[in-house]
Order: C-alpha cells, then sequence, then structure tokens
C-alpha cells in the first residue's frame, strides 16, 4: 500500500510544479523539483513508517542532500531564462508543448524518482539496528556529499571572479575529474544503496545507484556538459589531463 500512496504522492507533487512552469514559462523548474522530490518523498515515508535509528539518518541524509540541491537551482535558476535543452524540446513539440512536457518531462522525472528512491522506502519500513553495512554506507555518503558540495562551490567563487570568464574550471577538486559534483552525487547514491542492504529486500535498492550513476555517466549529465565544450581546445586539454569522473592525479601529456 504504501508504494502505492508513493505514486499518489509523486504524481500530485510533480502535477503542481508542471502547473507551476508552465505559468512561468519555463520547464527548466523540473531540476528544482528533482531533488526537493527526494526530501517530500523521505519525510511521507518517515511519519509512515517506522521510526528508528536507521530511518532517521535516512532522513538527515536525504534532507541535506536533495534540500541543498533544490535551494543552489533555486537561486541558479529560478529568475532566468529557460535553459536551452527545454527551449529545443518546444521548438520541436509545436502545439503539443504541454501535453509533451507533462508526459515527457514531469511524468518521466516522476518515475525515474520513483525507482531511484526504493533504498529510502525500503529503510523507512525495515526495523533493525544499525550495522556494519550502515557504517559503510554513511561513511560513502559523507564522501560524496563532500565531492559535489566543494565541487560545486569551488565552481561558483571560479565563475564569480571577472578575470577567469570564458575560462574552464581546473583547479581544486576540478584538477582530479571533470565532474567532482555529478561523481560526488553517485557515490552519495552508492552509499544509501549499502545502507538499504541491512533492512529486508534491501538488495532491491542497489537500483537506484546503478540508474543514478548511468544516467549521470551516459544520458543527462556528464555527456550533455561534454558534448557543450568539446570542440574548444582548451576543454579538449582539459580531458587529456583529467579523468572524466572518478578522481586521479592530473596526467602529464606533451
Amino acid at each position: 500500500m504504501i508504494y502505492i500512496c508513493n505514486i499518489l504522492l509523486l504524481f500530485i507533487y510533480f502535477t503542481l510544479f508542471f502547473m507551476l512552469a508552465q505559468k512561468k514559462k519555463n520547464n527548466a523548474l523540473i531540476d528544482i523539483a528533482w531533488g526537493l522530490g527526494f526530501v517530500v518523498v523521505a519525510i511521507y515515508n518517515y511519519f509512515y513508517g517506522i521510526v528508528d535509528m536507521r530511518s532517521n539518518i535516512m532522513l538527515i541524509l536525504i534532507m541535506l542532500w536533495g534540500g541543498r540541491l533544490s535551494y543552489h537551482l533555486f537561486k541558479r535558476n529560478w529568475n532566468k531564462e529557460e535553459d536551452f535543452r527545454y527551449q529545443e524540446m518546444r521548438k520541436k513539440w509545436g502545439e503539443k508543448q504541454e501535453i509533451k512536457a507533462f508526459t515527457n518531462v514531469f511524468m518521466s522525472q516522476m518515475a525515474l524518482l520513483y525507482i531511484i528512491s526504493l533504498p529510502i522506502v525500503l529503510v523507512m519500513q525495515g526495523n533493525r539496528s544499525l550495522g556494519t553495512l550502515d557504517y559503510i554506507g554513511i561513511s560513502i555518503w559523507i564522501i560524496g556529499y563532500f565531492f559535489e558540495v566543494v565541487g560545486d562551490y569551488q565552481l561558483k567563487q571560479f565563475i564569480s571572479k571577472e578575470k577567469n570568464r570564458g575560462k574552464i574550471m581546473k583547479d581544486g577538486l576540478w584538477k582530479y575529474t571533470r565532474h567532482p559534483n555529478y561523481f560526488g552525487e553517485g557515490i552519495m547514491w552508492i552509499g544509501i544503496g549499502i545502507i538499504a542492504l541491512s533492512v529486508p529486500y534491501g538488495w532491491v535498492g542497489l537500483i537506484s545507484p546503478i540508474l543514478i550513476n548511468y544516467l549521470l555517466l551516459f544520458v543527462s549529465g556528464v555527456p550533455l556538459l561534454e558534448e557543450k565544450y568539446r570542440s574548444r581546445a582548451d576543454f579538449q586539454q582539459y580531458m587529456k589531463e583529467t579523468n572524466k569522473f572518478i578522481p586521479g592525479p592530473r596526467r602529464k601529456v606533451d
């Protein structure tokens, strides 16, 4: 029953965001809805699940990640022009813009969020004392959170300086991976998946880190940014020197 309730909850949540996006004529608001949606799922399942130490920890982790991500995107995108990706979609959809936005953007994101949030739901319904897997998962999540938060902060500081306008960020964590924030997000979900292994049927939740890392590496994260800058000579040099995803020492290139 709880899984059906989660579907209904997410349907209402994404429908409301769809209506807001149509009012602002900006389907890119889905990016703000994404992280906050996990927070909504976590809070709902926390109050309708089994409250124990693992549930408390999971709620905190999801609120820290999802809340920060949505706030970060809200500040950056709320009053900006619609992202070029969604502008291209509008041109392609023509007169069917609204129905296509509802199904292809908001409902598809709802389906993805539902699947990826499974370990959260499983943990909230479980009832076992903390064990080794929990501590391993929490430690991995902290590493991921560090990469995402610090990576975003370093990029923000870099682009805020006039002297860096038009340049590629190559310092800090960006010296070791071209996408420290995406790497951090992928690692965090691996940690969440490991925590879920401590509860009954928690192995089902492993679909979450597998799917999120697949999306980041091959669909909506890394590929879009790489394609945007691939034609630039300085980015081509950066690609030769720096790992794409998993951090590593900078390579010397002749």
